[in-house]
């Protein structure tokens, strides 16, 4: 049966341009909070890098996350979640001891999924119809990617020539539009292509606003891989919002605790970003390692998480 979704209540709405646009602003301040956490950066000196004044902005930061940069500061600096990791507290209890307000009701992003075939991924896609489309979000330009059966791909871009969101494997990484739309085309090389912003924007609102995250409307997925690759991405999508795993957390839930590396590949090569919530997982230690879209980023979405907790 095709997936039509309900085109009336999915449009785009402002708030998630100025969330978008709010993300340029800040993403010199997530980087800079990334590299320098053990320092403890000050609002004078955030001010001094982003050129804006305190007052501005703290309010941006935080219509932003939710959270004022102290508070993602300390959510997410890496001796917290080293201690708490090993604990066994998750994330979201970080945000508790750290004396954010706790949720009166969890959001989270409700989604029911299906598999492809393996015959159709083992033909590397052919005979499959992709719809895709940039669209603004919380974490920069998203590309949204859809089949008429659901979401089958998020990758995220960069609009400017500025600095990498993150480092990969020690380099710096710049994800352009055209750079993103390869990354994801090569995964399915036969597929066919059709650029379709109409198409996708109803899933880059539902996707991106947690108002619209509901148990009972769930956002449908298709989930485009091998048999263990789906069968990873299914252990992703039980790490609750504000939750943490370790690959070999992971590893031991899917019952193969001898394979964390071939886990940890399979994790990489999740399609669905976001959605399929890879970047709820960290290094054994705690540490936040390994993230396709760069490790800002990663840095970015749990914050933004951490605030979606405190405002429910």
């Amino acid at each position: 049966m095709t997936y039509q979704p309900d085109m009336t209540s999915l449009t785009p709405s402002a708030d998630l341009h100025e969330r978008h646009s709010d993300y340029v602003i800040v993403r010199q301040v997530l980087e800079h909070l990334t590299e320098n956490w053990r320092d403890h950066p000050t609002m004078d000196e955030l001010s001094a890098l982003t050129g804006l004044g305190e007052t501005r902005l703290q309010k941006t930061f935080t219509r932003w996350a939710g959270l004022s940069p102290k508070a993602f500061l300390q959510a997410l600096t890496l001796d917290h979640a080293k201690r708490l990791l090993g604990d066994g507290l998750p994330l979201l209890d970080t945000a508790y001891e750290l004396g954010l307000s706790g949720p009166g009701r969890l959001h989270d992003l409700f989604v029911t999924h299906e598999a492809m075939s393996p015959g159709q991924f083992k033909a590397k896609g052919e005979g499959l119809e992709i719809r895709y489309g940039f669209h603004p979000s919380p974490f920069g330009m998203a590309l949204i990617m859809a089949t008429d059966r659901g979401l089958a791909g998020i990758a995220f871009a960069d609009d400017d020539t500025g600095e990498s969101l993150g480092r990969h494997q020690g380099k710096s990484q710049i994800f352009d539009r055209k750079t993103a739309l390869e990354d994801m085309v090569k995964r399915w090389p036969k597929a066919q292509y059709f650029e379709d912003e109409a198409a996708t924007a109803p899933y880059a609102a539902r996707v991106f606003d947690p108002s619209k995250w509901r148990a009972e409307e769930p956002l449908r997925v298709v989930l485009i891989g091998t048999d263990f690759q789906i069968r990873v991405w299914e252990g992703l999508l039980n790490i609750p919002l504000g939750g943490a795993t370790t690959y070999s957390g992971l590893a031991q839930s899917l019952g193969r605790p001898d394979a964390p590396r071939a886990v940890g590949t399979a994790v990489g090569r999740n399609p669905i970003s976001f959605v399929v919530p890879c970047h709820r997982v960290l290094g054994k230690d705690g540490t936040l390692t390994g993230y396709h879209w760069g490790l800002t980023r990663k840095r970015a979405m749990l914050g933004w998480e951490a605030g979606v907790v405190n405002a429910a």
